[in-house]
């Protein structure tokens, strides 16, 4: 009598795993992580005060609102260091293109909010305004880890629609517009496939692709296209064009050493726009100076060598993409933020992870971290 055919072979692992150690990498993340926002929420106070003392007659209006959404993220947090990856990947695909078909709704009238010349938010009405761009950094993480890392093994079509549902994604941000954080996203979905060993020629052929359609985007819009002239020289235009990078290099320059102190700024007193949110870094050199700045630049360099370390112990290729991603998004966007308002890059809106002001920005850049720190915990499975 022949033997019973074997049963398919299921993960006996449960969705949530409290007993896995934490190694120093993954203590080391976490303290970091805890470190910076309370940095942002410090700075953002001392940012965002008088901004809302003048309109809202509450000068503590956008930091309490930053504090629910901090809440949310580290509650966030704490659930997905928690959770294995592997539980994520089967759900990975379903969750981005979600999250495309939320940037993509943007565009819808009705739906879409517009602020500054950019669509950039959506209402859904029954939920508070939220960018769904910045949502859909860690599902391309996920995403695309899955993706990448099992590249050989998928069948060429998955490969084929996959790479065009990531451009279609990329495309849905930067007609929003949002070119800055198209090209961080489309940056980190690069370096996760050139860290996963895809061919040269794909590579090559996706950031040709990608350079034609910056280049296109700003060729088509006209402020864009201003941005980068007043890049070149912002006095020209110091009271038009380049006011809001001026007016940053004002507030950096005066910072000097040591800086004004905490709480001191005056660029912040109405001189310098958007002061806490993509600027929020211009006060942050003006009160802390030179000194503060290098320490914060300390700050993401120990993150990025963690976060290194933890890509090179990682034994499987998917979780060392993981840990990849959520690198390149927290610390290449801000290193693409401080280059913007220290007049080395030109100006985009992206705002600095895990600082400054906006629900979806903290929210998203909790839940990265999440992801790193797990994958820093499966580092040695």
């Amino acid at each position: 009598m022949s033997a019973p055919a074997a049963k398919p072979s299921r993960d006996p692992s449960p969705a949530l795993d409290l007993s896995l150690p934490w190694n120093p990498e993954a203590r080391l993340l976490r303290w970091l992580t805890l470190i910076w926002v309370v940095l942002g929420l410090a700075m953002l106070f001392s940012a965002s005060y008088p901004v809302a003392q003048r309109i809202t007659g509450d000068g503590l209006y956008f930091f309490k609102r930053q504090l629910i959404w901090v809440g949310l993220g580290a509650l966030s947090f704490l659930v997905l260091v928690q959770i294995p990856l592997r539980r994520w990947f089967p759900w990975a695909g379903l969750l981005c293109l979600l999250g495309i078909g939320l940037v993509w709704a943007t565009q819808v009238p009705g739906l879409g909010v517009t602020r500054l010349e950019a669509s950039r938010w959506l209402d859904l009405k029954v939920i508070p305004i939220i960018q769904p761009s910045e949502f859909l950094k860690p599902l391309l993480v996920l995403q695309g880890a899955w993706v990448f890392g099992r590249w050989f093994h998928h069948p060429r079509w998955f490969r084929c629609v996959w790479v065009g549902i990531f451009g279609i994604s990329l495309l849905g941000i930067l007609t929003q517009p949002n070119l800055g954080t198209t090209a961080i996203c489309g940056l980190t979905l690069w370096i996760m496939a050139w860290t996963a060993g895809i061919p040269a020629l794909t590579l090559f052929g996706t950031a040709g692709l990608g350079a034609m359609a910056a280049v296109l985007s700003i060729l088509s819009k006209e402020y864009q296209r201003r941005r980068i002239l007043a890049f070149l020289d912002p006095w020209a235009s110091a009271q038009g064009d380049g006011y809001q990078l001026v007016q940053s290099l004002l507030a950096i320059g005066s910072g000097g050493l040591w800086g004004k102190g905490y709480g001191l700024s005056q660029q912040k007193l109405f001189y310098l726009p958007i002061q806490y949110t993509d600027f929020i870094f211009s006060v942050f050199a003006e009160e802390f100076g030179l000194v503060g700045s290098l320490s914060f630049l300390g700050l993401l360099s120990l993150y990025a060598l963690v976060g290194l370390r933890v890509m090179m112990r990682c034994r499987e290729l998917p979780i060392r993409l993981v840990a990849c991603g959520c690198v390149v998004f927290l610390v290449g966007q801000s290193l693409l933020n401080i280059g913007v308002v220290t007049g080395a890059l030109p100006t985009t809106g992206v705002p600095l992870p895990l600082f400054s002001h906006g629900g979806s920005s903290i929210l998203a850049g909790l839940i990265t971290a999440g992801l790193l720190v797990r994958a820093a915990r499966e580092s040695e499975l």
